[in-house]
């Protein structure tokens, strides 16, 4: 069995809470160390995004009995890539080079809710705040919907030139 196909039977199994809970909140927390060490080290971070994948888990604070937890950070890390990975096919000794956009992997964050992610001090070091409070608004105006409503006065949308209240309104 892969290391991801464990991550995905591990992390849909819900029958015992406790130890659901326990594993979920381990990735969370493995997750958010991962993420400070790669933005920390921008953008002299290769050592953080390139190398086999036991190295590279290894190098972001997973250890040899959590590469199924490593499996699941890659495929979150995964859609914030340029170039995608397989996640299902690594193995140890697979090559991995996490070769990231930035402001993707912080929009992503964003939409996840992921509040321990996106606030992480180390994001100084990557985007500015303007650029930061800039994906933010944009992130936030794609959420919020807009109704374009026809006021009374408006060109009725039927066509036929008359006033909407006079039109279309009443019917």
């Amino acid at each position: 069995m892969s290391y991801f196909d464990l991550w995905n039977e591990r992390i849909e199994d819900a029958s015992d809470q406790a130890k659901y809970t326990a594993y979920v909140q381990s990735y969370y927390d493995l997750e958010a160390q991962a993420y400070d060490r790669i933005l920390s080290a921008f953008p002299n971070n290769a050592s953080f995004t390139e190398g086999s994948a036991v190295d590279l888990a290894d190098t972001l604070g997973f250890k040899k009995d959590q590469m199924d937890v490593f499996a699941g950070f890659l495929d979150g890390i995964n859609p914030s890539l340029t170039e995608e990975l397989k996640p299902e096919s690594i193995d140890d000794d697979s090559f991995i080079s996490l070769k990231i956009d930035y402001e993707k992997l912080y929009w992503n964050m964003r939409d996840a809710k992921a509040d321990w992610l996106y606030n992480l001090p180390s994001w100084k070091k990557v985007l500015d705040a303007e650029k930061r409070n800039e994906i933010t608004k944009s992130f936030r105006d794609s959420k919020t919907i807009h109704v374009d409503k026809v006021g009374r006065n408006d060109p009725c949308p039927c066509g036929s030139g008359k006033k909407y209240k006079q039109c279309c309104m009443n019917k």
